[in-house]
């Protein structure tokens, strides 16, 4: 029977290999994909990512060869990426603590995220696509936090790719916001390969320098107690399966992200890289 994915993208760019090596995977497995973005608006990837030959300087090496540049190219050009969900209208926002009526205002925001989980049930996972444009849209996105929680609830697969991950850490439930990576393994940017200058996001000149924050030490903190952070430092690939979490460091662990969602899916493996 074939899978249902949803698939998370920054409208400020995302990274091309990181969309294209698991999706390749999905679409020969037959899986069907549904794109999601935070606004509704088309997500397209960040330059360096379509262009062959970009040099990462913290790994001094080449990390956009000619087939995923031509790859993300072309997924870039075609219109599979257009009319997106539009997560703002999809999940409601929970409303402010000093809000007049707040105690019926939070009641409503629990009973429309209830039917939102429900509809969740249609997918069979969750796959957040890294990048720098995550950084801001989607990890401290309160909607997409709670299609995160709802995605647990449900115990269904969740998948996050490089800055991503980031999403696990602060997607919590607003009583008790403990933190839901709490005991699990998983990998993430490791602060060796973080830049010290030139991050940016699509359709800015913005050079952010460093990223904003070190994503090692968050989850490092997060996976806490009984919990680890993988870096995966010197190793060409760093891939995580705790179930239901799925984490992969960066591009080099974008196909084997996509291999192994399917053997969680069609096989129930539950762990892996650790």
């Amino acid at each position: 029977m074939s899978k249902k994915i949803l698939v998370v993208l920054s409208e400020w760019g995302y990274w091309g290999e990181e969309l294209v090596g698991p999706l390749e995977v999905l679409d020969a497995q037959g899986y069907e994909t549904v794109f999601m973005t935070s606004h509704g608006k088309r997500a397209h990837a960040l330059p360096p990512s379509m262009t062959p030959g970009y040099f990462d300087p913290p790994l001094k090496k080449v990390v956009t060869d000619e087939y995923y540049a031509q790859k993300t190219r072309e997924i870039d050009a075609s219109a599979r990426l257009d009319n997106p969900i539009n997560l703002e209208k999809w999940f409601p926002e929970r409303p402010y603590f000093n809000d007049a009526n707040f105690g019926h205002g939070l009641e409503a925001y629990y009973n429309e995220r209830d039917q939102r989980w429900e509809e969740l049930k249609q997918y069979d996972a969750l796959l957040m696509v890294g990048g720098s444009g995550p950084l801001i849209d989607m990890v401290n996105n309160q909607r997409l936090h709670d299609v995160i929680l709802g995605f647990v609830a449900l115990d269904k697969l969740v998948v996050a790719e490089c800055y991503a991950v980031t999403c696990l850490a602060f997607a919590r439930e607003w009583t008790d916001r403990k933190s839901i990576i709490a005991g699990k393994h998983v990998t993430g940017h490791a602060l060796e390969y973080d830049y010290k200058d030139g991050t940016g996001f699509l359709g800015t000149d913005l050079n952010m320098g460093p990223p904003p924050y070190p994503l090692e030490f968050i989850l490092r903190d997060a996976t806490q107690p009984g919990g680890q952070y993988h870096g995966g430092v010197g190793r060409t690939r760093s891939t995580i399966l705790d179930y239901p979490f799925l984490t992969g460091r960066s591009t080099q662990d974008s196909r084997l992200v996509g291999e192994l969602m399917c053997e969680v899916l069609e096989h129930g493996l539950r762990r892996y890289g650790w």
